[in-house]
């Protein structure tokens, strides 16, 4: 879901990957007059915090600069909840990321995906759940990504042209 968003954005804003640097494939460009860096890892998802660390190391941004966007199994599908900080939630890409940074002190935009169902019940069972996360999206889930999109691209938008708080009050 993540990178479905964030190649949305960079799709949307001119920005085009054209770069493999650091561990991801980046593309820069200027959004709402601002210079901005995307970029999707490519390490494993658990190992994303390696990445980000050396973008963050290579292209000299603060921490306060940086907009994690990844999805939420405990948001429902659709939802979008923007934080300016906070634990990993159970999430390993997270938890990468806030290891290698040293700080959980990070902007975060989390997409709601849901946990999958069995008997009327939210599944927790772990391989349950890597099937749902792995397999083909069904006709309600690709409908919900299309209209999940372009909110996300407003609320990125925000973020960077009026900031974090800004983005919490019009999008939480």
């Amino acid at each position: 879901m993540g990178f479905m968003c964030v190649s949305y954005f960079a799709r949307k804003n001119g920005i085009r990957f054209d770069k493999k640097q650091a561990n991801a494939r980046t593309g820069m460009g200027r959004v709402g007059g601002v210079e901005v860096l995307v970029a999707r890892p490519q390490t494993y998802m658990n190992r994303s915090g390696e990445a980000v660390k050396r973008l963050m190391q290579k292209f000299h941004v603060s921490i306060e600069d940086l907009l994690v966007i990844y999805d939420d199994l405990d948001l429902p599908l659709g939802k979008i909840r923007i934080r300016a900080d906070g634990s990993a939630g159970g999430h390993n890409g997270i938890k990468s990321i806030i290891q290698e940074l040293g700080s959980q002190d990070f902007p975060r935009l989390r997409v709601g995906i849901g946990r999958p169902v069995t008997n009327g019940q939210p599944e927790e069972k772990r391989a349950d759940v890597i099937d749902f996360l792995l397999s083909e999206s069904s006709p309600e889930v690709k409908k919900a990504v299309d209209e999940v999109l372009p909110r996300v691209n407003e609320a990125i938008l925000c973020i960077i042209t009026e900031g974090v708080t800004a983005a919490m009050n019009r999008f939480n």
